[in-house]
């Protein structure tokens, strides 16, 4: 609460401060050569000898030239010289003055009017005004103990008038000439402190960073010389060890630079790894980029940038080597047999490169396991003359894994696609990418987006590593993909690769693959000599048919190998005798009976077609064609619960197909001599065997077709027909996908009859001819063709029994 007097009262001669303020209460030296300064206080003093008191003068702050609207009413306390040999002038600041008119007075210095400012506090101090005095004497005494100045922090804690202790704040040398100026112009003592005390506390706030920053810097240089002197005295020991040696002395940097200029890079590469060698040479030796520039160095210099391996372009010996090595495969081989032979026709018309690409190759094995996707891949290198590496990407998750890490990281790497072209020592290598659809994805990206880029041959002549982040070639590589299912490749991925079937081998192929590989290696493998074992080819047979079912041969090595051991251990018990020769005859004395005797082999009455309502479908799995059979049965009327019950674990089209068969066969029923009326009030119950096992696709409907018009009319299927195609509600038969390793599962299941739709007639061009010679192939276009196929005559007129699910 501050009151000021109405009327100017007050002649003053004016002492302006040139970016200085003085707040009551302050007693300053000043200088009086300056000529404004003496000019006031000589004006004063003359005022001074006819009225009473000390000469007065008035304070005013001018700031770029103006003055102040406030100032502050001092008396001259003492004349006399500074402690330079100046004459000086002690002035003590008194009260504030509100700057008025000018006026007239003796001496050369400006006179004003000036009116006093007082002010007012009230008794006793309120509560809040006395924690705010508590709050800055606190803070004053926190700040003068940093600085050391235990004598003033008394007299400070002595201070209770309200406003001398705010003005008492003009002696901080840390408050600019604006904050001084804006205390001065504040009247009321309570804002004034608070000002002060704001401003205050502001400042050791500053003042706590800053300290905290000097000694985080602090220990940094401490840290750092320490190191340094370190790193010196372990130069100096080096030196002295490298002269006892007789060794000569030479700087990293320098033996980088002279490696990058040596080595055979591009030129970009070239430009990219200079650079980082000047960074290396201005990096200090405490630098942790230092060890990453040197690390990548590394890396770039042992990349082979320039080599190439000279493809073999002897066609026929390329063949022969593939045919060698691997029986059967023919679409594989005859596409590497082309790659080679417009490489060649390309090398001699001087267009290798077109465009900048080079022309490499990218194809995707698709296929069962163990029909020899990843043995392939070496043979195509060995065919090509070409260095031959290996990517396993089963189980990859994380897309750096593909392209590299970014260099910031520690322990950052290239990605596996670089690590393969380094190991190969060779930019146009043959890469196996094994198992290419068991790639997943979580938080850290989708690694088969990341191979967009590598297989795509429009655009992996410029690919870029996170790592390395430079352009690498990989136009001239040869990539081989395997992958068992096909539909778990990403679409866009799939459509950058030339998709290669291998649908597996038949049972003539792998009596041969069993002759002249898989044996020769198991004998070796069981310390036996060729002459000691031999296997007639009527057992090869019948381990590949009866003792296994598969569309490779893994379980047929297998076997080989567990008959092997077997007669190598009789042999060394004294049980058996060497030479051995193994028929037929000998195998269910060595290793056990058969697991897959042919339905045809069977006793009639054992067959599971033995009944009405069972018929055998074909299926295609992950580990190749198979046959699948169909029950169907008729529940009690008695039980009632008409309706469609299906097990097996079945997905939903071929639920879908279910009821599709279902409806068909009751509107046509009359049509087809069947008793549908019996549909009505009983339920038909549909299961497929090897409920354990999860089963989906359209390719049941016409065996599901067949069961239940087998139930209805008595009449058996018959037990050598297999049968597969997609049925719609008006009877006709849809084409379906995977013909080859189908009908290659009818051959080894010895079916002899197989009914597939008329569509689907061009898919067994794929087939291959040993095996269509022993199959009865029927293509059709509607059920009613398939049931005069399937179903064997009716015995006798009576009516048919039916199978009853009770």
């Amino acid at each position: 609460m501050a009151a000021e007097s109405p009327a100017f009262t007050l002649n003053l001669p004016v002492l302006p401060l040139d970016d200085e303020v003085v707040l009551p209460g302050m007693v300053v030296p000043l200088d009086l050569s300056d000529a404004e300064v003496r000019a006031a206080v000589e004006a004063a003093q003359a005022a001074a000898r006819s009225e009473p008191g000390k000469p007065k003068v008035l304070l005013v702050p001018r700031i770029d030239g103006t003055y102040a609207k406030t100032g502050v009413l001092g008396t001259v306390e003492q004349v006399g010289r500074l402690a330079d040999g100046d004459p000086g002038a002690l002035i003590r600041g008194r009260s504030r003055v509100r700057i008025g008119a000018g006026t007239t007075g003796p001496g050369a210095a400006l006179w004003v009017e000036g009116a006093r400012v007082e002010e007012t506090v009230p008794e006793p101090l309120p509560g809040q005004v006395a924690e705010l005095v508590k709050e800055y004497k606190a803070l004053a005494t926190t700040w003068l103990k940093k600085r050391g100045a235990w004598q003033v922090v008394d007299r400070v804690q002595a201070i209770d008038d309200v406003s001398a202790l705010a003005d008492n704040s003009g002696y901080s040398p840390f408050l600019t000439t604006e904050q001084k100026v804006e205390l001065l112009e504040t009247a009321d003592p309570v804002a004034r402190l608070k000002l002060a005390t704001q401003q205050l506390r502001d400042h050791l706030a500053e003042q706590d960073v800053a300290e905290t920053i000097a000694k985080d810097v602090q220990e940094g240089v401490d840290k750092q010389q320490r190191e340094f002197l370190l790193r010196r005295q372990l130069e100096a020991v080096r030196k002295e060890l490298r002269e006892l040696n007789g060794e000569k002395e030479g700087e990293e940097s320098d033996d980088y630079r002279a490696r990058v200029e040596a080595a055979d890079l591009p030129e970009k590469v070239r430009e990219a790894a200079l650079k980082e060698v000047d960074k290396l040479e201005r990096a200090s030796d405490q630098s942790p980029e230092g060890s990453w520039i040197r690390t990548w160095l590394d890396t770039v210099l042992e990349m082979p940038w320039n080599e190439r391996t000279e493809d073999e372009y002897d066609i026929q010996g390329a063949k022969a080597v593939l045919d060698a090595e691997h029986a059967g495969l023919d679409d594989v081989k005859e596409r590497i047999t082309e790659y080679l032979a417009v490489r060649k026709r390309r090398g001699e018309r001087g267009l290798g490169v077109i465009g900048g690409r080079r022309g490499g190759a990218v194809l995707a094995l698709v296929g069962p396991p163990g029909v020899g996707k990843t043995s392939l891949g070496e043979s195509v290198a060995h065919a090509m003359g070409r260095k031959f590496v290996r990517v396993a990407l089963g189980g990859v998750r994380d897309e750096a894994e593909i392209r590299g890490h970014r260099r910031t990281y520690v322990g950052a790497l290239p990605g596996r696609i670089v690590r393969a072209i380094k190991e190969a020592g060779s930019m146009n290598p043959v890469v196996l990418l094994d198992e290419i659809d068991k790639v997943g994805s979580d938080f850290r990206g989708d690694p088969a987006a990341a191979l967009l880029e590598v297989l795509d041959p429009a655009q992996n002549h410029t690919f870029r590593d996170h790592y390395l982040e430079v352009e690498l070639d990989l136009s001239d590589v040869v990539f081989l993909a395997t992958a068992n299912v096909l539909e778990a490749i990403p679409e866009a991925l799939a459509d950058r690769m030339e998709i290669v079937r291998l649908d597996g081998y038949t049972e003539d192929e792998k009596v041969v693959i069993a002759r002249d590989h898989l044996l020769p290696r198991q004998l070796e493998r069981a310390g036996l000599d060729k002459d000691e074992v031999t296997l007639d080819e009527s057992a090869l047979r019948k381990l590949a048919g009866e003792y296994t079912r598969e569309a490779g041969v893994r379980t047929l090595e297998r076997s080989i190998a567990r008959l092997l051991r077997k007669i190598a251990a009789q042999h060394e018990l004294g049980e058996r005798e060497l030479p051995f020769t193994v028929t037929d005859g000998d195998l269910r004395g060595l290793i056990g009976r058969p697991h897959h005797v042919p339905e045809s082999a069977q006793d009639p009455a054992e067959r599971r077609t033995a009944v009405p309502g069972v018929a055998t479908g074909l299926a295609v799995t992950g580990a190749g064609g198979d046959v699948l059979f169909v029950e169907a049965s008729l529940a009690d009327p008695e039980t009632g619960g008409a309706g469609l019950t299906l097990t097996g674990q079945l997905g939903d089209v071929m639920k879908e197909s279910a009821q599709i068969a279902l409806s068909f066969l009751r509107s046509h029923g009359a049509e087809l001599e069947l008793p549908v009326a019996d549909l009505k009030d009983r339920g038909v119950h549909i299961h497929f065997p090897a409920g354990a096992v999860p089963k989906d696709g359209p390719s049941a409907g016409i065996t599901m077709t067949t069961a239940l018009a087998s139930l209805l009319s008595g009449r058996l299927v018959r037990t050598d027909v297999a049968m597969t195609g997609e049925v719609s509600l008006t009877g006709r038969v849809l084409p379906i996908g995977g013909v080859k390793q189908k009908l290659l599962a009818a051959q080894r299941a010895g079916v002899t009859t197989v009914i597939i739709p008329k569509r689907n007639e061009p898919d067994l061009d794929d087939v291959p001819a040993e095996v269509l010679d022993k199959l009865d192939v029927h293509t059709v276009t509607d059920v009613r063709q398939v049931l005069e196929l399937a179903l064997a005559p009716a015995t006798s007129d009576a009516a048919p029994e039916v199978p009853v699910a009770a």
